[in-house]
């Protein structure tokens, strides 16, 4: 009995009630500073209309967003050969106007960018004969350029394959689009002839510059023509193989071309 009266006499006495008063004030003190620490540090309230930035490059994005303390990161790059290079495509957040979602300051807006490029791999195209050797070159997305040397076996067959000069072995990757050189072995008696530059001549003026030269003319594809005289006085506007200035081709070659109706 005792120590319940001691027990109610001291939960009464000034001196408990200063200092639970003073507990009670540090408390309700260090919780609101936390709370308004918390508010400031996750900004809270804040809401930042997240913008729309396809289309645009990516330091025109850039700025956009930094104008509105949001920050951007570059994922990856996208093949998309119609659209410039560095070209936005697409963007994580959407845009608030069509997800409806809102940011705070400091967001990280992720998105990917255009490129050009688009890498493939080589071939081996070593033995082949070099018509094979075009075809494989062509359904890869690969240009060719061809040089012969002589050589009393593999006629007509490729004995090097060449990027930058240096040979490229099977498996490296280059961009679409790349030269390839095909060193290509011959051992006929017929002397291997300079090609000619067609781009710009009509078909007519074509066909006459290389009956002289043992070189054959085929119209892959003449856009706008409707008869044989539209083909005639249709103007080339590319060839294959391209020309390339003192590189030979075999004699008996045919170069393929694409012209425009006149």
């Amino acid at each position: 009995m005792k120590f319940f009266q001691k027990l109610k006499a001291f939960v009464w006495s000034r001196h408990f009630l200063k200092h639970s008063i003073f507990i009670l004030l540090t408390y309700i003190v260090v919780i609101g500073i936390l709370v308004m620490y918390l508010d400031s540090y996750t900004n809270n309230g804040e809401k930042i209309d997240v913008p729309n930035i396809v289309g645009l490059n990516s330091q025109s994005g850039q700025a956009k967003l930094e104008a509105l303390e949001l920050k951007i990161e570059v994922l990856d790059s996208v093949y998309k050969p119609d659209v410039p290079a560095g070209t936005i495509v697409s963007q994580d957040p959407l845009p608030t106007s069509k997800s409806m979602v809102y940011v705070k300051s400091g967001r990280i807006i992720r998105v990917q960018v255009s490129k050009k490029s688009r890498l493939v791999e080589m071939p081996s195209l070593i033995d082949k004969s070099e018509r094979i050797a075009e075809s494989v070159l062509k359904n890869r997305g690969l240009k060719y350029r061809k040089t012969y040397v002589a050589t009393n076996e593999s006629n007509g067959a490729v004995l090097k394959q060449l990027y930058k000069g240096k040979e490229i072995k099977e498996g490296t990757k280059v961009p679409i689009g790349s030269v390839i050189t095909l060193v290509v072995g011959q051992n006929d008696t017929a002397q291997p002839v300079e090609a000619i530059d067609l781009t710009g001549l009509t078909i007519s003026e074509a066909k006459a510059r290389l009956s002289g030269i043992s070189l054959h003319l085929f119209v892959g594809v003449c856009n706008g023509c409707a008869n044989a005289a539209d083909t005639t006085t249709a103007v080339i506007n590319s060839q294959s193989p391209e020309y390339i200035e003192g590189v030979m081709v075999s004699p008996g070659s045919t170069i393929t071309v694409s012209a425009d109706k006149k």
